[in-house]
């Protein structure tokens, strides 16, 4: 018997657990420290009421024998398909057929499983700085893998040029951690590219929703072409609160097809080896938050935390600290002040302030020198955070 190989080329541990550990050690050895966590991306709102609703009376129905539901549809009920594509054609103007939407437990799954329906010896592109499952799942099936770099000098939003090479191509808008959020004119760049060197597009829009800026997309379907190269990710997690509860969506074009073979169709025949579909529970909370009334609903939460991103920015803006992000984003991507390094300061925001983020180093080569601040926090601890900070350096 073999184990996989490939694993022994990861990193030793994962980020957030590394954060997770330094954090727990200090807390122990001064437990007299209160410390606001401003790192990992999960949420702190509840689920909104629509949501919340309409789950206990699908509760209800599970309790009773005539209203009672078995193994739920494998791509994704049609009453939740019906709702996403009603929520793209009022959000965004795009028309999808609900055929080509397939309900999952959220992006992050997706876009490491999405991987199961292409070859191993694909050459795969990834920003850097990025979300580490983007690479560690690629290390894990032993691709090849190339950066295209994500810096100052592009404002963190790169885009290719006649050496970029990659047959599968991750993009992130807005992005996690930078924040930076592709406009139409650069998005139709990596469309345009994508079709003329036969790539596909893996197009992460968990953060769709914290789009303000009307010439930034909030789906790549806005963009011509996109349909024949690109597939799209989504989740309930940021845009509804549904990191405890998991279901988010991906979308495949029906025309999206290479070497003949509709992706699609490889994808639904994975889903249905591998994947027994999201509780009905869950579908028909997350149905909920789409309807008009759900939508406004999580409209308030996002501004909640969109006030968050603002303070921060306020903030760094009297300190003079430059940073990315935050206007279409609920992360601020800030430059280290003094040249520092991202874990050194890391480590001076835990010992001097009690405050948690996450270094950028963390996230690639080019993270080094930045640090991830999130605004899924409570207003009012973050404010007492950035006191801290403001303290620190004023």
């Amino acid at each position: 018997m073999k184990i996989n190989a490939n694993f022994a080329n990861l990193k030793p541990s994962y980020l957030f657990r590394d954060i997770a550990q330094k954090t727990a050690e200090y807390k122990a050895a001064h437990p007299e420290t209160d410390i606001i966590k401003m790192g990992i991306g999960d949420v702190t709102l509840p689920l909104c009421k629509a949501a919340v609703t309409a789950m206990e009376k699908a509760v209800a129905e599970m309790g009773n024998k005539e209203t009672f539901h078995g193994y739920p549809e494998a791509f994704g009920e049609s009453f939740l398909l019906e709702a996403i594509s009603n929520y793209y054609k009022k959000e965004m103007g795009v028309r999808l057929d609900t055929n080509e939407i397939c309900v999952t437990c959220g992006a992050k799954e997706d876009v490491s499983n999405i991987l199961d329906i292409f070859s191993a010896d694909n050459t795969v592109l990834i920003p850097d700085p990025v979300y580490p499952v983007y690479y560690d799942t690629n290390v894990m099936d032993g691709r090849k893998i190339n950066f295209i770099s994500s810096n100052e000098s592009n404002s963190f939003l790169p885009l290719p040029d006649e050496n970029t090479k990659g047959d599968i191509i991750y993009l992130c808008s807005p992005n996690n951690p930078t924040g930076a959020a592709y406009t139409r004119d650069q998005l139709k760049i990596w469309v345009d590219f994508a079709l003329s060197h036969d790539a596909v597009i893996l197009y992460d829009a968990a953060y769709e929703i914290f789009v303000s800026d009307p010439d930034c997309p909030r789906s790549i379907f806005e963009i011509e072409g996109a349909e024949k190269c690109a597939v799209e990710f989504c989740s309930f997690s940021k845009t509804a609160g549904f990191t405890g509860t998991r279901c988010g969506y991906t979308v495949i074009p029906s025309e999206l097809s290479f070497d003949n073979t509709s992706l699609l169709s490889l994808w639904k025949r994975r889903q249905s080896t591998k994947f027994n579909g999201v509780a009905y529970i869950i579908q028909r909370g997350a149905a909920a938050v789409l309807s008009d009334e759900g939508v406004k609903q999580i409209r308030e939460n996002i501004n909640y935390y969109r006030t968050n991103t603002a303070n921060m920015m306020n903030t760094f803006d009297k300190l003079n600290i430059k940073y990315y992000g935050g206007k279409n984003s609920p992360y601020i991507w800030l430059k280290c002040p003094n040249n520092m390094k991202s874990w050194e300061f890391f480590d001076l925001l835990l010992t001097k302030c009690g405050v948690v983020g996450t270094p950028g180093e963390g996230f690639g080569v080019n993270g080094e020198g930045f640090f991830r601040l999130s605004g899924f926090g409570d207003v009012n601890r973050t404010l007492e955070a950035l006191q801290r900070i403001q303290k620190l350096f004023e």
